[in-house]
């Protein structure tokens, strides 16, 4: 952890790791995963949001929890840039993370997969695989979509690839 700001230190200190290895092929154990996802998933929620940081919400888009979608924002310029949010979770999790994909996103910029993956190999896989399987969902959006959304958002606003949705909404009415 060291070379990572204070906040990030204490944030991720405080999401507790997993303590199944388990995936979705893995029937009863996957359940007790997914059990204790959702429970790392509230924390963190409530967290950020006795912090003052409320940043995303996300639910499963299946029973089997295998398909998770929702909502992510980000703030600039005291502007909120709102994105859809989605991701499946691969066969051979937790060996292998998520990959967050924001579709609106797709081809706007080069830290981006086609489809709009968000790319993580270089900073956040090496940290995964190594504590693997402790980390869950929640570490992902900690460690992978927040600095992602932080180093990335303002570069496409600055840039105009990307609109607030006033301006949008401005723009079309002329």
């Amino acid at each position: 952890m060291e070379g990572w700001d204070p906040n990030t230190k204490s944030t991720l200190t405080q999401i507790p790791l997993l303590s199944t290895k388990a995936g979705p092929r893995d029937g009863a154990a996957w359940t007790q995963r997914l059990k204790e996802e959702y429970k790392w998933l509230i924390a963190y929620t409530a967290m950020n949001k006795s912090n003052d940081n409320d940043w995303f919400r996300i639910s499963a888009a299946d029973p089997a929890g295998t398909r998770w979608t929702g909502k992510c924002w980000y703030v600039h310029n005291l502007l909120k840039y709102e994105f859809d949010l989605q991701f499946d979770i691969p066969v051979t999790y937790p060996s292998t993370a998520p990959e967050i994909e924001l579709p609106q996103l797709d081809g706007k910029t080069h830290k981006m997969y086609r489809g709009g993956k968000i790319c993580l190999t270089v900073h956040f896989k090496p940290l995964w695989a190594k504590n693997c399987p402790r980390f869950g969902i929640a570490h992902a959006l900690c460690l992978g979509l927040a600095p992602w959304l932080a180093a990335e958002i303002p570069i496409l606003v600055d840039s105009g690839m990307v609109k607030h949705k006033d301006d949008a909404a401005s723009a079309s009415e002329s």
